[in-house]
């Protein structure tokens, strides 16, 4: 029983990298062809965006980067059969700082918007304290890698 469990998860899981393939793959063509579009048909100047259409596009961008990391994450799992909490609280990060890009600050009240923070700071102190624990525990090689800051 255990056997047809492992195959049934090892077949919903490549199923799942083939489907969010597709789906990263095809946002990618939709996005190109949005900036396509908005550059060659921006009003009042051929060539130039305007805020909106900015951060739409920034916006998208960042989804197909979660959509990357979600691959990466499923990819992990299917090798290894394990999950990586750090790269899910990366995702988190991510998903959020991609809202937090195309909001729209002026309309939200303060309430929000200190909620919103709270949740950076939650995750941003999930991450640390991953790594933090990691570190202690001996688990140097399965770090996130984050560039170092040039001085």
């Amino acid at each position: 029983m255990n056997k047809i469990m492992h195959k049934f998860e090892k077949t919903i899981i490549t199923i799942l990298l083939i489907m969010m393939t597709v789906v990263v793959a095809l946002g990618t063509i939709e996005l190109a062809v949005i900036l396509f579009i908005d550059i060659f048909n921006g009003e009042p100047y051929m060539g130039l965006l305007d805020i909106d259409e900015m951060l739409d596009i920034f916006g998208f961008f960042m989804m197909i980067i979660i959509g990357l990391e979600l691959l990466e994450t499923i990819k992990v799992y299917l090798e290894g059969e394990e999950i990586l909490i750090e790269v899910i609280f990366l995702v988190a990060l991510t998903a959020v700082s991609r809202k937090v890009i195309i909001l729209d600050v002026k309309k939200l009240d303060p309430l929000t918007l200190l909620g919103i923070s709270a949740l950076i700071i939650s995750l941003a102190a999930g991450i640390y304290l991953v790594q933090r624990s990691m570190n202690k525990y001996g688990y140097k090689n399965r770090q996130i890698d984050t560039p170092s800051p040039k001085i």
